[in-house]
């Protein structure tokens, strides 16, 4: 069988890390954009199919691992509790998500100059 040109691709994954620490991937940027959709840890873990104490253990992490906060709780009330994404999260994720569309364009570009 012969192969057609354009048949190969590349695949990748952009991580953010702190000392050698994962502090945001694809998986965890979702998580915060749910967050901030939804107002809350526990909906975007079930809109995720994880257990909330998972999804809270990672919003700990991030935040730690960032040295800042990235998602804040709302401690409950008559409204109820929840949680938000911080400005420094929002940023965070736009900065990522940059990051992986310019590395797509890149590979994308050097791909087509490759003979494969």
């Amino acid at each position: 069988m012969k192969r057609r040109k354009g048949d190969i691709s590349v695949k990748f994954r952009v991580w953010f890390f702190t000392k050698d620490e994962k502090l945001l991937g694809k998986g965890r940027v979702e998580l915060l954009e749910l967050i901030d959709e939804k107002g809350s840890i526990s909906q975007a873990a079930k809109a995720m199919g994880m257990s909330y104490r998972q999804a809270w253990q990672m919003v700990q992490e991030m935040n730690e691992r960032a040295g800042r906060l990235l998602v804040e709780k709302k401690l409950g009330g008559k409204s109820g509790g929840g949680a938000f994404v911080t400005e420094n999260g929002r940023q965070l994720i736009a900065s990522f998500k940059a990051l992986e569309k310019r590395v797509a364009q890149f590979i994308a570009k050097e791909l087509k100059g490759l003979n494969i």
